[in-house]
């Protein structure tokens, strides 16, 4: 498996641990309530699951899987992957902070279209019928 994708499906699984501890405490707020603020997790807990376990899992996965070159690099030049990667978690992370500052979920949901606009840019080359 190439680094890249090691990277996205180890940080998706970072993700899908945050969002479980945030849906776990969620659900035993709700069978036994101890603090009521906790539901303010339920937007962290669709963030982590959805966008950062998710999708991160899918684009690792992805990036693994789709067919190489045969010459050159093998899977061809990987910044915009790597951009898109880091631009990815850079915009759960700026959602996470919405809370706090309200425009930050739009910052976060912009990097978020950036990077899966970056990583179908950095992928659309490998998209090819087999044997060309």
């Amino acid at each position: 498996m190439p680094r890249l994708s090691v990277w996205l499906v180890r940080a998706s699984f970072i993700h899908l641990m945050l969002g479980l501890l945030c849906g776990a405490l969620i659900l035993a707020e709700k069978g036994v309530p101890f603090y009521a603020p906790v539901w303010h997790l339920f937007p962290l807990h669709m963030e982590f699951l959805l966008i950062g376990w998710l999708i991160q899992l899918a684009m690792g996965v992805a990036f693994w899987i789709v067919p190489r070159f045969s010459r050159g690099a093998s899977r061809g030049p990987e910044t915009l992957v790597w951009l898109s990667w880091a631009l990815l978690n850079a915009g759960i992370l700026s959602a996470a902070f919405q809370f706090w500052f309200p425009v930050m979920l739009v910052v976060g949901r912009i990097l978020e279209v950036v990077a899966c606009i970056l990583f179908i840019v950095g992928s659309w080359r490998r998209i090819k019928p087999h044997g060309i």
